[in-house]
């Protein structure tokens, strides 16, 4: 009975947690929620990110498409500004016209400048970037990847992917780090349930005993 208990339990635990060394990053607030920065002329920057260790290996982005006014399929792109496609929606830059502008402050404005160079398609978009003076790589929102001037919010601020190791880091990003949707997240009673069946049949087993 105690194996049996102890069994049941480890199950029920390991739905609670399927991955127990991943983290999911949940973007589905109004990015500019509290502010003027769409009625202001000019592209505006909003920062007031979060910081977070993000394991490239193990973790994802969750990002609601109708909050940032996604539509269709998550377009993915990775690498220097000259090889980005057109109609990207989810872009990584290792770099920017050449490595010489990473020696350089290089900050969300110009990482979004050096994608609106190549991008003329009209839509929303998120991208990765390093910053040269912060030395590490954050997730930015952009209400325009095809704009100079689109207003900019930063999501994230990737602490653990810093210094050399972290800009180089930044090529081993895939799609499946992103998860662009807007399906509502588990209810906590879906995600309690396998423990609350699990304990039921515990009460079930002891009950048998007792009638036995």
């Amino acid at each position: 009975m105690r194996y049996s208990i102890l069994c049941c339990m480890g199950l029920a635990l390991a739905a609670l947690n399927p991955a127990a060394n991943a983290s999911t990053f949940r973007f589905d607030t109004d990015p500019f929620a509290g502010t003027n920065v769409l009625n202001t002329p000019g592209r505006q920057i909003v920062g007031g990110e979060p910081f977070i260790n993000f394991s490239i290996t193990n973790d994802v982005f969750s990002l609601e498409s109708t909050v940032f006014g996604i539509s269709g399929a998550l377009s993915f792109a990775n690498g220097a500004v000259s090889s980005l496609p057109n109609g990207a929606n989810v872009i990584v830059l290792e770099s920017g016209d050449d490595d010489n502008n990473l020696l350089t402050p290089f900050g969300a404005g110009n990482a979004a400048n050096l994608i609106a160079s190549r991008e003329t398609t009209a839509a929303p978009g998120f991208f990765i970037y390093f910053n040269q003076p912060l030395d590490l790589a954050r997730l930015v929102y952009s209400t325009d990847l095809s704009n100079p001037n689109a207003d900019l919010k930063i999501l994230a601020r990737m602490t653990n992917l810093n210094g050399a190791a972290g800009r180089n880091a930044l090529s081993t990003i895939t799609a499946s780090n992103f998860d662009v949707t807007n399906a509502p997240e588990p209810s906590s009673l879906f995600l309690t349930a396998p423990l609350l069946g699990c304990f039921g049949w515990i009460a079930w087993k002891r009950r048998q005993r007792s009638v036995v």
